[in-house]
């Protein structure tokens, strides 16, 4: 995805000569293509729950980390992986009851008609089996996708993830949609905006001798600058793409897992009934697992056809991590901590806005926040530098968070759901100092 608030080369003469020859070292090694966070990148050692650790011992409060979202190294995850490779890890085509224990466990967090599950390891590969399911399902290739949408990074799924620059050149059969933004489009509006958009992709689609096969929505829009729109706001635009053939795709990689509170999927707040669900980033806590929940309609078509194998996908060990991970938010009921210390943020961001005019709106569901910055509340001039320099400001301060946004403009918030009250404080007042220091012309310190 672009990288609103990473490190370029323009930063360098602030580093320390350790951290000039790592970052030297990483790119002869590794090119050009990775990117670094911060302008000051972070060098982490150690993370323990809610906290990440540098070199030097100074933690940081990770409000941002949406992989290890039940903490960092936790214990009963670390364990289950443990325990089980000490005994085995392989491949699916042996029989093992791990991986259908988990998918067992797996499926009963959705509505019965989601009756199977197949597994990848990444969330990229299980949009694009979702992709190459519903193509060969509806025999189609015509995709609906969101403006500045963010899916993946396989070939045929970075075509749909244009927020991953201005290199990426979408293909004939894809058209986007607005996201339901309520902060620039109205919240009376956004369903009728969206539905309205949808129906006209199709008819584009069709009027260019294209069949459409799907409509693949992040279920919080969150690279499209966190947009959870009013509850039910999609569901119309949904009915009209499902009523010309499509397949829903639900991408719950950065929304699912109990991330948006009350609902353990980010799509259940719309009132709507997907065809297919993806899964990645939190599901394993860090080691690598993702997968598709599909219909068996849809899922079983596919399979008659077409083989499917994945080497490491639902391998004994990821399923080990992904149960633990599932044992963990339902025995310490995070999905409950999820809505309350989400909405105890969502307060305590949203007094802010009184004090700081640089805030135009404060957004979320559970523990997934948009905090919106412009320059003008009237006329509401994206403040992309300043969102910019709130992220390293607060890095600098050892509280950590992103940037978001077609516009560069909407601090992304995504706490980890082991987070108390004490800890969304330490937030709140990191946002608010950071606002602050803005007056003062705030720059990141040389060489620390």
């Amino acid at each position: 995805m672009s990288m609103i608030n990473g490190f370029t080369s323009d930063d360098a003469a602030r580093l320390s000569d350790t951290e000039r020859r790592l970052i030297e070292r990483r790119e002869r090694l590794l090119g050009p293509a990775y990117r670094l966070f911060y302008e000051r990148p972070l060098h982490t050692v150690r993370g323990e729950d809610v906290w990440l650790f540098d070199e030097q011992g100074r933690r940081y409060l990770d409000a941002y980390n949406n992989v290890a979202s039940i903490g960092h190294c936790h214990p009963r995850v670390v364990e289950a992986m443990y325990q089980q490779s000490k005994q085995l890890n392989t491949h699916t085509r042996y029989l093992q009851e791990g991986i259908l224990d988990y998918a067992e466990q797996l499926l009963d967090t959705f509505s019965s008609d989601l009756d199977r599950v197949m597994f990848t390891c990444t969330g990229s590969e299980a949009n694009d089996l979702a992709l190459r399911i519903a193509r060969q399902y509806t025999g189609g290739t015509g995709v609906i996708i969101t403006r500045f949408a963010y899916h993946g990074v396989t070939g045929d799924i970075a075509e749909l993830s244009p927020s991953l620059g201005a290199g990426i050149v979408l293909p004939e059969h894809v058209r986007t949609v607005r996201p339901p933004d309520a902060y620039r489009l109205g919240a009376e509006n956004v369903s009728s905006v969206f539905a309205a958009d949808v129906r006209a992709a199709i008819e584009d689609m069709k009027a260019h001798g294209i069949k459409p096969a799907a409509i693949l929505l992040d279920g919080i829009f969150s690279s499209d600058g966190v947009l959870p729109g009013p509850a039910g706001c999609i569901a119309e635009g949904i009915k009209v793409a499902q009523a010309e053939g499509l397949l829903y795709i639900a991408d719950e990689v950065q929304p699912g897992f109990a991330r948006t509170g009350l609902n353990m999927w980010g799509f259940s707040r719309h009132d709507v009934r997907p065809d297919i669900v993806t899964l990645g980033k939190p599901m394993g806590n860090g080691q690598p697992i993702a997968g598709i929940v599909g219909r068996s309609e849809v899922v079983d078509h596919f399979g008659r056809s077409m083989r499917y194998f994945n080497t490491y996908g639902g391998n004994p060990v990821s399923c080990a991590a992904g149960k633990a991970v599932l044992d963990v938010i339902q025995g310490d009921n995070l999905q409950q901590r999820s809505h309350d210390i989400g909405g105890y943020l969502l307060e305590g961001l949203s007094r802010l806005a009184g004090r700081h005019e640089l805030i135009g709106d404060v957004r979320g569901a559970g523990m997934f926040l948009g905090v919106e910055l412009v320059s003008d509340r009237t006329t509401r001039q994206p403040a992309a530098l300043e969102a910019r320099r709130v992220v390293n400001s607060m890095r600098e301060n050892g509280v950590l968070i992103s940037a978001a946004g077609p516009l560069e403009n909407v601090l992304k918030i995504r706490p980890l759901l082991t987070f108390t009250q004490e800890h969304a404080d330490l937030l709140i007042q990191a946002v608010d100092v950071a606002l602050e220091d803005l007056h003062s012309g705030f720059q990141a310190p040389e060489n620390r």
